[in-house]
């Protein structure tokens, strides 16, 4: 298992420089990473730094609360798009869906995923704040909106990925979308664990210690 392939390479902390971003890049660079997700005031200088490069940039997109007016996600993931983005994580309006308001959470992805064609569409659904049946419904929002993935969390709620929301969004969309497990993934252990699951993407920021533990385990079974 190339484990490093399905690795987005992540910062998104609000202290974040472009200092930060041109060594997350060349991190992901030097690991060979799917991508790098960062911010989207980052996205121009990520591209320039990924240039000739197989990493892929993905930027968010009404982060974290996913509380911005349609129009603003709208003008955002295009801007995204626009300065080098090859794909959009972003964050579906959480408290419309809680509020049952489903026809404008789905019109609210729609209109995303038409700014930005055909680059990647992730929805992410922040499931700590979900219940299992929030879950199922998002999953199914998500899809009949023209998503291609659908992710767990931001990595800045209650709580990130875990074994029980996953196995719902596999159910839910397993054959249709893709799915991204995001927030608390430090560790080899627990990346392989989602990958056998069925997840087909990593976020973390602990991409380095993932795939070096990984390479170690591998040489210590070598002797």
């Amino acid at each position: 298992m190339e484990l490093n392939k399905y690795i987005d390479h992540t910062v998104l902390k609000a202290t974040t420089s472009p200092k930060d971003i041109i060594k997350l890049c060349n991190e992901a660079k030097e690991y060979n990473f799917y991508a790098v997700c960062v911010n989207s005031c980052y996205v121009l200088l990520a591209a320039k730094e990924l240039k000739n490069s197989h990493v892929k940039v993905a930027a968010v997109v009404g982060f974290p609360l996913g509380a911005n007016s349609c129009h603003t996600k709208v003008c955002e993931a295009a801007q995204c798009i626009k300065d080098g983005a090859d794909e959009i994580d972003m964050v579906l309006n959480i408290g419309l869906l809680k509020a049952k308001l489903h026809k404008s959470v789905r019109e609210e992805i729609s209109a995303v995923k038409e700014a930005i064609g055909s680059r990647t569409l992730k929805v992410i659904l922040e499931t700590c704040y979900l219940t299992d049946d929030e879950v199922r419904i998002a999953c199914q929002i998500a899809k009949r909106a023209g998503a291609d993935f659908v992710k767990t969390s931001t990595g800045f709620g209650t709580d990130g990925a875990t074994e029980n929301v996953v196995k719902i969004m596999i159910y839910e969309v397993g054959d249709t979308l893709k799915i991204k497990a995001s927030g608390g993934i430090k560790d080899t252990e627990t990346a392989k664990k989602y990958i056998e699951m069925g997840v087909s993407r990593i976020g973390t920021s602990s991409g380095i210690e993932i795939v070096t533990s990984t390479k170690k385990d591998t040489d210590e079974h070598t002797y």
